[in-house]
């Protein structure tokens, strides 16, 4: 989606993102600028369940705390939907909606009797409890916004210019590059080996998806290349944005990534709904392959990140109950964003990989020459600001230990602007899912090619290269 003067959702995280990071910035100076930001509390009186992030702000009511973050949300994105051209007056009404709804499930997530891990239940001074951390929220969200988005006609129309999951969830992983740039400098070799193990992966997934997936649609579906491509950069890549990059490198009509963009959103939700629980359940010895597997094998950026989000919790719950081993939050998901970090940084190589092989070899028309400039102009430029804001903090930190203290001081308020983004893109994905639509629009024999590749051959494959690159490693123990 373009503005006024080429600014896109991918454009626009970054800039959002880089505003709040360089807001949160100020308290290397002593200015806590963010810490009113929402924190939601595990709970078991209403008025327990919400609080500021940071001490600076503890006298501040908790429902005061929402009511700010709404405004301040509601501002700086308006302002975006509105260099994005957008209808500013249907977002700010829409996402209203969205923002409440949203949070009230994640905050519904953290009552006790779901979220408190076995090891807090007699501080708790409850009997038992799911164990499922307070990233419970992010499944009532997403289930929430399933309902809406097949169930409720009206409302989900009303709520259509507010729903950019992609956008929302872009914003949340830039700054999610300073939380995990604090968590690598806590652990410099773990880090290192994960960003290197995580690149080999990704390239080793990429050469065997994408040729397969295109080779299965092409041999035994008879789809034609112009179908093929985007099918199989949206099966095997990364879904939404590699199948839109890959039908503009080779040219393809719009309906084409329209099309595999909705497949992918449906079986996005489905595999967040699955996958994630599957892994808990037999991967909890094994944290950091059950990561890169969420990242191989869930194929949005919001999606893979977010189940990322939802193994961190169940596995680090099931590796306290069974085996006594108290993790650390973050490192699962951190495997998981970094290989999902690897492969949007592949769409932009890929496409003009494609965007060279049909200029030069399949529509190659006389006169007409590829432009150096596609690369740049398919890089995901949220991908930029991650890398920054984890550099930044990883430098900041590693440099003494004062540097530390403030890098810590830094993410508090940031960790929680970071959780209202990724619920808001639980709920949204959700809305956008409408199942019967989809159908009503013929898309039967792209989701047969979708079923066969997905659960014939990618989660497994996905699963094989995320224990070969990742097996034996273990996140660092929590020290409380």
């Amino acid at each position: 989606m373009r503005g006024k003067v080429g600014f896109t959702e991918d454009k626009m995280a970054l800039l959002v993102g880089s505003l709040i990071f360089v807001l949160a910035g100020f308290n290397v100076l002593g200015v806590d600028l963010l810490g009113w930001a929402v924190k939601s509390n595990t709970w078991l009186s209403l008025d327990k369940m919400l609080s500021a992030s940071t001490g600076a702000y503890k006298s501040l009511p908790g429902i005061a705390s929402l009511l700010i973050t709404y405004v301040a949300i509601t501002g700086i994105l308006a302002w975006a939907v509105k260099l994005l051209r957008g209808d500013v007056g249907k977002f700010i009404k829409g996402f209203t909606i969205v923002f409440f709804v949203s949070y009230l499930c994640f905050a519904a997530g953290h009552y006790a009797y779901i979220a408190v891990t076995p090891d807090k239940l007699a501080k708790a001074g409850i009997p038992w409890s799911l164990g499922l951390t307070g990233e419970a929220g992010f499944i009532l969200a997403l289930l929430a916004g399933i309902f809406v988005g097949n169930f409720m006609p009206g409302l989900s129309e009303t709520l259509k210019e507010a729903c950019r999951p992609e956008m929302f969830v872009k914003i949340a992983i830039v700054i999610m590059g300073a939380e995990l740039g604090v968590k690598a400098a806590d652990a410099m070799g773990l880090a290192s080996s994960i960003i290197f193990r995580g690149l080999c992966a990704i390239v080793e997934a990429y050469l065997i998806y994408w040729t397969v997936v295109y080779y299965v649609s092409r041999k035994y579906f008879k789809f034609s290349r112009e179908w093929a491509a985007p099918l199989a950069s949206g099966i095997s890549i990364c879904g939404v944005s590699a199948a839109i990059a890959t039908g503009g490198a080779i040219r393809a009509r719009p309906v084409v990534p329209i099309m595999v963009s909705s497949l992918v959103v449906v079986f996005t939700c489905v595999e967040m709904l699955i996958l994630p629980f599957v892994a808990a359940w037999f991967l909890h010895g094994e944290p950091m392959v059950a990561g890169g597997w969420m990242g191989l094998a869930v194929k949005s950026d919001g999606g893979a990140v977010a189940s990322g989000a939802i193994a961190d919790a169940l596995i680090r719950a099931k590796a306290l109950s069974v085996d006594g081993l108290k993790y650390q939050e973050g490192w699962v998901v951190m495997v998981t964003t970094t290989v999902k970090v690897f492969i949007d940084v592949f769409i932009g190589l890929w496409s003009f990989v494609l965007a060279w092989l049909w200029c030069a070899k399949i529509e190659c028309k006389e006169g007409q020459r590829m432009n150096f400039g596609e690369v740049w102009q398919r890089f995901p430029r949220f991908v930029l600001g991650y890398i920054l804001t984890f550099l930044l903090l990883l430098i900041v930190c590693t440099y003494s230990a004062e540097g530390m203290g403030m890098g810590k001081t830094m993410v508090g308020a940031l960790g929680s602007l970071r959780r209202v983004f990724f619920v808001l893109t639980f709920f949204t994905i959700g809305v956008v899912s409408n199942f019967k639509k989809l159908m009503e629009e013929g898309i039967g024999k792209l989701t047969t090619v979708y079923v066969v590749c997905l659960f014939g051959f990618i989660i497994w494959v996905g699963l094989f290269i995320s224990w070969l690159f990742f097996h034996g490693m273990l996140p660092p123990l929590a020290t409380a």
